[in-house]
């Protein structure tokens, strides 16, 4: 009877601890990550985020989209841009996302977005706002700029 009471209690106690791993991993997952300008939270900076933010991925909170903002000579990153994703080229159509980036350069967001069949990018800082002129379907920035396209960038 001993043996068995105890058996009880560590697989009860198990349990407990199991089930309260996954409440605060779910709550973690659910939790809105969101990028903003005054914050320097970011690192990393040029490098593709989401080879760690992604499920099952060591960053904390899956990225939909998440990239870098350097200057116009492209060795430094541009605090504080703002980043806007539209449903045309140029800024034309319907504005459907607008994210800040933080002090380090870097924004991001775990909010789910609906890249639809695409969506235009601008990034803008006080004196220019750059359009991508191409429709992206997927938030993975770094994976190509700074890599085989051109850095992010505005001044």
């Amino acid at each position: 009877m001993k043996i068995k009471l105890s058996t009880s209690l560590i697989v009860t106690f198990s349990l407990f601890i199991i089930f309260q791993s996954c409440n605060k991993e779910i709550e973690n997952n659910n939790e809105t990550k969101i990028s903003s300008q005054g914050t320097d939270n970011g690192h990393n900076m040029g490098q593709n985020c989401m080879n760690c933010h992604k499920p099952g991925g060591a960053g904390e909170g899956v990225f939909t989209i998440a990239g870098t903002v350097y200057d116009s000579l492209k060795t430094n990153t541009f605090p504080d841009a703002t980043v806007k994703l539209y449903s045309g080229p140029n800024g034309t159509g319907t504005l459907k996302y607008t994210i800040m980036a933080n002090a380090s350069g870097n924004f991001y967001t775990t909010q789910n977005l609906d890249f639809g069949i695409g969506l235009y990018p601008s990034v803008q800082g006080p004196k220019t706002t750059m359009f991508m002129p191409t429709a992206i379907t997927t938030g993975q920035c770094n994976s190509c700029h700074g890599v085989s396209a051109d850095k992010i960038w505005t001044k």
